[in-house]
């Protein structure tokens, strides 16, 4: 039996989302471990909000990725079971080496946030955003794009699933995009709550300045193999996923490839570990076979059952 570990990005928290772990002490240490990094209180403002603020990308970058290490740590309290692979959508990359012991964690907590503040920058409040496109083709939706960009930035930034592809750039080239995609015959064409262009070129400037910061950042070599969600392939060597780091800012999310090459690896189990079940969806999406199994450990009570699920069926 073949695992892969994945974790989920922004687009997953929710005020509440850790309420299920209150009891348990590792996720709450691994809470104040990354409160002290960050110099405000993570948990109180996962579990009281408001949600206005969780959505603000300096914060729900941390966030979701203290929440993803601090699931891991549970799962690696509660049994030896470990992953052949890990993986990560968009911020998710970072829990992933996190979980795969090749980023420290308070450094990894510092990161994020820097990384959130220089994508929260790069483009005045307003300009910019996403929206999700359902029912087109990948091709479609890239074609959509070319014609609604008219001179302004507006790309193809996320690949999750088949006929589901989220685009960003500058707000008024995406709602030219998004009624483009409507006249195609997308079933869907709707903006997203998120302010920031993730994964397109007018990220590029952020991710210099990201480059810069990792520079100084020690990285080892993955204890468990990792796999990137900008190309489908494998990184080992702590320089080159430096340099992924930096890439992955401005590149698109290719979720779909991803999820294929894992499969193509005979993993046969894959585990969103994080709030959320977002990743369990597209996977559903991606294989619609009833060959590979698919958990959420979502919620304290999931953590014992897919552990003993597993143990089982090993």
């Amino acid at each position: 039996m073949s695992v892969a570990f994945v974790f989920p990005g922004q687009g997953s928290q929710s005020v509440g989302m850790m309420a299920t772990w209150a009891e348990t002490a590792v996720v709450r240490e691994t809470f104040a471990e990354a409160s002290a990094v960050l110099g405000y209180d993570l948990w109180a403002l996962a579990e009281q909000g408001p949600s206005e603020q969780l959505a603000l990308t300096e914060i729900t970058q941390p966030l979701m990725l203290v929440a993803g290490v601090a699931c891991w740590r549970a799962w690696s309290a509660t049994t030896e079971l470990k992953p052949r692979w890990v993986a990560g959508h968009s911020l998710g990359e970072f829990t992933a080496l996190v979980a795969a012991g090749t980023m420290d964690f308070r450094e990894a907590v510092d990161i994020v946030r820097f990384r959130g503040e220089v994508m929260r920058d790069a483009v005045p409040a307003g300009e910019g955003g996403m929206a999700a496109v359902l029912g087109l083709s990948d091709e479609e939706v890239i074609q959509a794009c070319v014609q609604a960009a008219q001179g302004e930035i507006v790309e193809a930034v996320n690949f999750n699933a088949p006929s589901q592809v989220v685009i960003a750039g500058h707000r008024t080239a995406l709602q030219r995009a998004a009624e483009i995609a409507k006249s195609m015959g997308a079933k869907r064409a709707l903006m997203l709550p998120i302010s920031v262009p993730c994964h397109s070129s007018l990220m590029q400037g952020a991710a210099e300045q990201l480059r810069e910061r990792l520079a100084n950042v020690l990285l080892r070599v993955p204890s468990i193999r990792f796999m990137s969600s900008v190309d489908a392939k494998e990184y080992q060597e702590p320089e080159s996923i430096r340099d992924l780091l930096y890439r992955q800012l401005a590149s698109p999310v290719r979720w779909v490839r991803t999820m294929e090459a894992l499969m193509e690896t005979e993993v046969s189990v894959t585990v969103e570990c994080g709030p959320g079940k977002v990743l369990v969806g597209l996977q559903k999406r991606i294989d619609r076979s009833a060959e590979r199994m698919v958990y959420a450990l979502d919620d304290a009570a999931s953590m014992s059952t897919v552990a003993q699920t597993l143990a089982i069926s090993a």
